[in-house]
C-alpha cells in the first residue's frame, strides 16, 4: 500500500499489554448471527474475517452474552456461558488474527431489555418498560393490546451469580484467544441498569450512592482480574449522556472514567443513550457525523487510558481529525463497517471517494434484522448475510441486458450484472441517475441517502455502463435484448374524487424535488421544485409523505397530513419515527440542534379526502363517516399504484423480463437494492423464467427443461 494522506488514523496504539495496529476499530456489534446455542458458525467467521482483511485494526466482536437463560440481547446473539463453546470461539479468533487485526469480545447481558427470553427479565430495579426501538421491545401480537414489559429486581445472590458469570465468561474468551474483552455498560442493558440513577432505585449495597452504582461494574472487573490474570485488558463501554431527566450526565460520566481507570481497566469506549429515548443511542439519519465526539473529548482530558468515540463517523478525513487533534484515540465505526468492511483500506489507500457510506437508515440492520428476531442485513451492501455477494465468479454465459429505470434497483442491478461480464444498457426517463431517494437531498437530517446515490451513481460511471437519459423505451426496443430488467419505480396515484386536477395539488416530489445544481450530477433541464403555500395538507402514508411533511414544516408551512391509515407511518423505522413524530410536535430529537418545525404538524387517522374545491377547500371523510372542511393553498400526493403494461407486454411477448424495487412493490431502499443485486447475480447460463415468472439460471444437471 502507499503512503497513507490519514498519518494519525493508521499509528499503533498501546492499550495495556495490547498493541494495536492502528485506531480504527469495530465498535462492537451485534449481528444476531450465531447458531441458536450462541456457538459460532461460518457466517459469523466470514463477517469478522471480513473486517480483519478491510484493515479494521481492533475488532469488538458485539453482544455476547455470559448467561443465556436470564437473557440475549438478540436471539441469536453470541454466548460465552459454557466451556463447549471455547473452540468456536477460537476459530472466530484466528480468522481475525491471520489477517492482522487483534480482537475482543464485548459480553453483553441485556437485563430488562432481554429479547430472550420474553418473561422474567432481570434488572437492577423493578420496572414496566415500553421501549420500542430496542430488540428486546415488548411483543405485541395482532389482536392484543400493549401493557408494557414487567421487569423484576434481582436479588443480592443474582447480583453476585450473575458477576460470577461475567468473570467466568471473560476467562472463555481469555481461552479461546481473544486479546481481551469489553463490557457493555451503554444503552440501559444490564450493567448500565446498575449504573444509571434513571434505572437503578435500590437501596442496599448495589444502589443509592455513586459508588454503590457502580459497584456492580468494579466487582465484574475485580472478578475479571482474578480470573483472566491483571495483564488481560478489560475495556468498557458505556454513555457519555443518557439524555433523560435523572439519569447520567457528562459530569458523573468523567467520576465514572476516573473510577473505572483506578479499578485497571484498559480503555474506555464511550457512547451514548439509553433505550428510553432511542434516538441518540442509535442515532438515525437527523444525527450529524461525529456529534457524540464532545463527550470522549472531555472525558479524555481527565484519564490517561486511551478513550474512544463513537457515532455516526463516515469520513476517514474527520476521523483523522478527532485523533490529531486528541479527541479520541480510537475511532469507533460500527453500521459504516457493515456498510463497507474495506473502509479502512481504502482510506489506506487514498480512496475515500470508494468508500460505501453508511446513510443511517436502520433499516437492513435493525428494522428488519434484529428488531423482528432475524439476522443482520444491510440495505445497501448485498453482501451482509448473503455470502454469494463475495468474490463472485463472471457469469458462464454473457448476456445483453436492458434496465429501465435508473433508481437505486436498476443501478444495482446494473452493477453486479456488469461485473459477471454482462453488457448493460440503463434506461432513464429523466435527466439523472438516483430515483426517489434524490428527494431526500432537500430534507434536513436526510441528505445522507446522497451518500449512496452518489457512490452508486460512480460505480455506474467507472464501468462504463452505457446510460440512455430521457429515454423511455417500448417493448418492441427491448426485444432485442436478452435480458429486460423493469425497475421504473411505481406510478403516481390520483384518486378519482371530484377536483384532484386543480392546478394546486402536487406530487410530493414536485414538493422535494432536488435543487442543489453544484451537484455533478445536476441535468441542465431539471425543473425547480414547487413552492408551497402557508398551509399544506398532504394525502398518504408513504416516504414522501413524512418527508415532504419534514421539509414543509421545516420551511415554515402549516401541515396537515391525511391518511386511512390507523396511524401514520407504522411501516417506519422506529428509531426515526420516535425523532420524527417528537420534531413534528415542534420539538426534537435529544442530542440533536437542528432546525425544529415552526408548526406542529396536523395528522388525521383513518381519515380520506373526498373532495377539492377551486376555492383550496378540502372535504375530508372520517372512520365514521363525518365530513369536515380545510381550506389550504396545496395538496401534496404520495399514493401510489403499480404500472405492469410494460411488463405485461414483455411476458406475453415471451422476453426473458423481471421486476424489481418499487415497480414490483412499493417499499424500500432495502428492498430496491437487494432484489436489483439479485436478479444481477442470478443473470447466468440456462437462464429462463420459472413457474413463478421469476428468473432462475444454472438449472441442475439432472433436471431437463
Amino acid at each position: 500500500m502507499k503512503e497513507t494522506s490519514f498519518p494519525h488514523l493508521f499509528e499503533p496504539l498501546q492499550i495495556g499489554t495490547m498493541t494495536i495496529p492502528n485506531r480504527i476499530v469495530l465498535a462492537p456489534t451485534d449481528i444476531s448471527s450465531a447458531n441458536r446455542d450462541g456457538s459460532v458458525n461460518q457466517r459469523s467467521i466470514t463477517f469478522h474475517e471480513e473486517l480483519a482483511k478491510g484493515g479494521t485494526g481492533f475488532i469488538i466482536v458485539g453482544a455476547t452474552t455470559p448467561d443465556r437463560a436470564t437473557g440475549r440481547p438478540t436471539v441469536t446473539c453470541f454466548a460465552a456461558d459454557e466451556d463447549p463453546l471455547i473452540p468456536g470461539l477460537a476459530s472466530l479468533a484466528e480468522a481475525m488474527h491471520r489477517h492482522g487485526a487483534k480482537c475482543a469480545i464485548q459480553l453483553q447481558h441485556p437485563g430488562r431489555q432481554s429479547a430472550w427470553p420474553r418473561k422474567d427479565m432481570i434488572s437492577a430495579s423493578d420496572q414496566v418498560v415500553d421501549l420500542p426501538g430496542s430488540a428486546g421491545h415488548e411483543v405485541i401480537y395482532a389482536e392484543v393490546a400493549k401493557h408494557g414489559k414487567s421487569i423484576r429486581e434481582m436479588s443480592v445472590e443474582e447480583t453476585y451469580d450473575i458477576i460470577d458469570k461475567f468473570a467466568e465468561a471473560a476467562w472463555r474468551v481469555q481461552q479461546a484467544g481473544f486479546d481481551a474483552v469489553e463490557l457493555h455498560g451503554a444503552h440501559g442493558y444490564l450493567i448500565a441498569q446498575f449504573m444509571s440513577p434513571y434505572v437503578n432505585k435500590r437501596n442496599d449495597r448495589f444502589g443509592g450512592s455513586f459508588i454503590n452504582r457502580m459497584r456492580f461494574p468494579l466487582e465484574i472487573i475485580s472478578r475479571i482480574k482474578l480470573k483472566c490474570g491483571k495483564d488481560f485488558p478489560v475495556g468498557i463501554r458505556y454513555s457519555g449522556e443518557e439524555w433523560m431527566e435523572g439519569s447520567r450526565d457528562l459530569a458523573e460520566s468523567v467520576k465514572v472514567a476516573k473510577v473505572m481507570q483506578d479499578a485497571g481497566v484498559a480503555w474506555l469506549d464511550i457512547s451514548a443513550g439509553i433505550f428510553d429515548v432511542p434516538g441518540p443511542t442509535m442515532d438515525p439519519m437527523y444525527y450529524a457525523q461525529g456529534w457524540n465526539t464532545y463527550t470522549s473529548e472531555e472525558i479524555k482530558k481527565h484519564v490517561s487510558i486511551p478513550v474512544m468515540t463513537s457515532h455516526t463517523l463516515r469520513d476517514p478525513s474527520y476521523c483523522e481529525k478527532i485523533v490529531a487533534e486528541g479527541k479520541a484515540d480510537m475511532v469507533g465505526l460500527s453500521r459504516q463497517l457493515i456498510a463497507d468492511p474495506y473502509w479502512a483500506n481504502k482510506a489506506k489507500v487514498g480512496k475515500p471517494e470508494e468508500i460505501r457510506k453508511c446513510i443511517s437508515c436502520l433499516v437492513g440492520c435493525w428494522q428488519e434484522s434484529l428488531m423482528i428476531k432475524r439476522e443482520c442485513r444491510c440495505a445497501i451492501n448485498p453482501a451482509v448475510g448473503d455470502e454469494r455477494f463475495i468474490g463472485f465468479e463472471p457469469a458462464a454465459q454473457k448476456f445483453t441486458v436492458a434496465v429501465v429505470g435508473g433508481g437505486p434497483a436498476g443501478m444495482e442491478a446494473a452493477h453486479i450484472a456488469t461485473l459477471r461480464g454482462h453488457k448493460v444498457t440503463i434506461f432513464e426517463k429523466t435527466g439523472e441517475l438516483g430515483g426517489a431517494i434524490l428527494n431526500c437531498c432537500m430534507i434536513n437530517g436526510k441528505n445522507k441517502m446522497k451518500w449512496y446515490a452518489d457512490w452508486i451513481r460512480r460505480q455506474v460511471k467507472d464501468l462504463g455502463i452505457e446510460v440512455k437519459y430521457h429515454t423511455a423505451p417500448k417493448a418492441e426496443d427491448l426485444k432485442k435484448f436478452d435480458v429486460v430488467i423493469i425497475a421504473s419505480g411505481a406510478k403516481f396515484a390520483k384518486p378519482d374524487i371530484p377536483g384532484i386536477a386543480q392546478p394546486f395539488v402536487v406530487n410530493y416530489d414536485d414538493v422535494l424535488r432536488c435543487s442543489v445544481k453544484t451537484c455533478e450530477y445536476y441535468p441542465a433541464d431539471k425543473k425547480d421544485p414547487v413552492k408551497c403555500g402557508d398551509t399544506v395538507l398532504i394525502w398518504g402514508d408513504h416516504f414522501g409523505a413524512a418527508d415532504a411533511a419534514e421539509k414543509l414544516g421545516t420551511d415554515g408551512k402549516k401541515v396537515i397530513i391525511v391518511t386511512e391509515s390507523k396511524e401514520f407511518a407504522a411501516w417506519m423505522e422506529p428509531i426515526h419515527k420516535d425523532v420524527m413524530m417528537k420534531r413534528f410536535k415542534g420539538g426534537n430529537g435529544e442530542g440533536l440542534t437542528t432546525k425544529t418545525i415552526a408548526h406542529p404538524i396536523t395528522i388525521l387517522t383513518r381519515s380520506t379526502v373526498m373532495e377539492v374545491k377551486a376555492s383550496g377547500e378540502v372535504v375530508i371523510q372520517d372512520s365514521e363517516f363525518a365530513k369536515s372542511s380545510i381550506k389550504v393553498d396545496n395538496i401534496v400526493l404520495a399514493k401510489f399504484e403499480e404500472d405492469n403494461e410494460l411488463y405485461d407486454e414483455l411476458l406475453k411477448a415471451g422476453v426473458a423480463v423481471q421486476k424489481v424495487g418499487d415497480a414490483k412493490q412499493v417499499r424500500n431502499l432495502r428492498a430496491a437494492v437487494t432484489e436489483g443485486s439479485n436478479v444481477g447475480l442470478t443473470l447466468d447460463k440456462e437462464l429462463r423464467l420459472n413457474a413463478n415468472n421469476a428468473l432462475i439460471s444454472v438449472i441442475p444437471t439432472l433436471v431437463n427443461l
